[in-house]
């Protein structure tokens, strides 16, 4: 695949480790939203997927992730974070400004994109939610009620069916695999009332896709906040038995070509 070229950003709290891998002709471009506690560059093999099938493809690191700036896994405002994206949808916009532009969202990120679809109507073409934490998510609701958040690590079997992809997440130095911290969970308390008081996002087509056996967003909750965000565009794909990270499931390449396939269709019209 085409390698990826890093960039640096100013974001709302520091410096954003971004990159972008490029296509030679591309037909759109592709925003990637990765989730908590990781970092962009674990999409590697989505990127190369949608380079493939003809995206220029970008992304960074979030605040306190990764290789960005800022205390570990410390998000005390997912607006700042939606700023940030817009940065690197401008970034992106001005190489290709002529481009139809999608947003992938996953886990964290799908509650990031969603609230990106919502303050930003109008510059997205299509958005693909992916184990998205929206709706009714209640694990940051949980550990707030406890005297002392737990240093419980993810468990790596939780990620996928495939144990090589738990076994890199455990050894990956950019993950991390500590407590979330107070702040962190109030905020995502917080932006997930917001998105389900931001209405929905009209006529965007919407692709979300989950696994059925997701330990760590359950399918059900997510449900909730998805039907309240769609609009009259929705496509759902729902993989039995598939854990939390679809991209790096044993089922990837059914998950890889029903996004593609959402893209064509919408990139059709």
């Amino acid at each position: 695949m085409t390698e990826a070229r890093e960039h640096a950003l100013t974001g709302t709290r520091g410096r954003l480790a971004a990159r972008a891998w490029p296509a030679e002709r591309p037909s759109y471009v592709a925003l990637l939203v990765h989730g908590y506690g990781e970092h962009v560059g674990r999409y590697e093999e989505l990127a190369g997927v949608l380079t493939r099938h003809g995206a220029a493809v970008y992304g960074a690191d979030h605040t306190g992730h990764g290789r960005s700036d800022g205390e570990r896994v410390l998000i005390e405002d997912f607006e700042d974070v939606v700023t940030d994206v817009h940065t690197v949808a401008g970034w992106a916009r001005g190489r290709h400004p002529e481009l139809p532009v999608v947003m992938i969202g996953h886990s964290m990120g799908g509650l990031i994109a969603s609230r990106y679809a919502q303050r930003h109507p109008g510059v997205l073409t299509a958005l693909v939610l992916s184990g998205p934490v929206i709706g009714d998510w209640e694990l940051p609701r949980r550990l707030l009620a406890l005297e002392e958040i737990p240093d419980t690590p993810i468990s790596p079997a939780a990620l996928s069916r495939d144990p090589a992809v738990g076994a890199a997440y455990a050894a990956d130095p950019l993950v991390w695999h500590g407590p979330m911290k107070r702040p962190t969970a109030q905020a995502f308390v917080r932006t997930l009332e917001t998105v389900a008081e931001g209405g929905d996002v009209g006529g965007l087509p919407l692709l979300w896709v989950h696994g059925d056996d997701d330990r760590l967003v359950p399918l059900p909750g997510s449900r909730v906040g998805v039907e309240r965000l769609a609009g009259d565009a929705l496509t759902e794909r729902i993989y039995p038995g598939a854990r939390h990270e679809l991209f790096n499931e044993t089922n990837r390449a059914e998950v890889f070509a029903d996004v593609t396939g959402f893209l064509d269709r919408v990139l059709a019209r």
